[in-house]
């Protein structure tokens, strides 16, 4: 098919060839957009590493020091928190409670919530309780 000029084309066929045209613009600034937003995302990535390494480094210098270093809100790898208490009471024949939280707070483990830990394994007959605040594992 040959090619028309602009002057011979019809209203409806001008209005198309714009419609397509806009189309074509339209997914061009799609593509560049998410573009862009891929490479903020990659951008965003590096400086969450970067910072988190950073962190870590000033946070072995305060252990090092002898400083407790800031909690992190996440569990620790070791489990649970009733796993790590389990942990802990077994090691030892009688232990405190404020024993039991000092070891938590050495292994990083937040443990807010440490006194219905314990009722839940007393409950579940895996510690006992001899004194009030001592637990040894059953």
């Amino acid at each position: 098919m040959a090619r028309k000029s602009l002057s011979d084309l019809s209203a409806e066929e001008l209005y198309e060839m714009a419609r397509l045209r806009e189309e074509q613009e339209e997914a061009e600034a799609k593509e560049a957009t998410r573009a862009q937003i891929d490479e903020l995302k990659a951008k965003r990535r590096d400086v969450v590493a970067r910072q988190r390494k950073e962190l870590a480094a000033i946070d072995a210098e305060i252990r090092s020091l002898g400083g407790r270093a800031p909690r992190r809100k996440s569990r620790s790898s070791g489990g649970s928190v009733t796993d790590q208490v389990m942990e802990i009471v077994g090691k030892s024949k009688k232990i405190t409670t404020k024993q039991i939280k000092a070891e938590l707070d050495k292994r990083g483990v937040i443990a807010n919530n440490l006194a219905q830990t314990l009722a839940y394994l007393k409950r579940q007959g895996k510690v006992t309780s001899p004194a009030r605040s001592v637990y040894s594992a059953a």
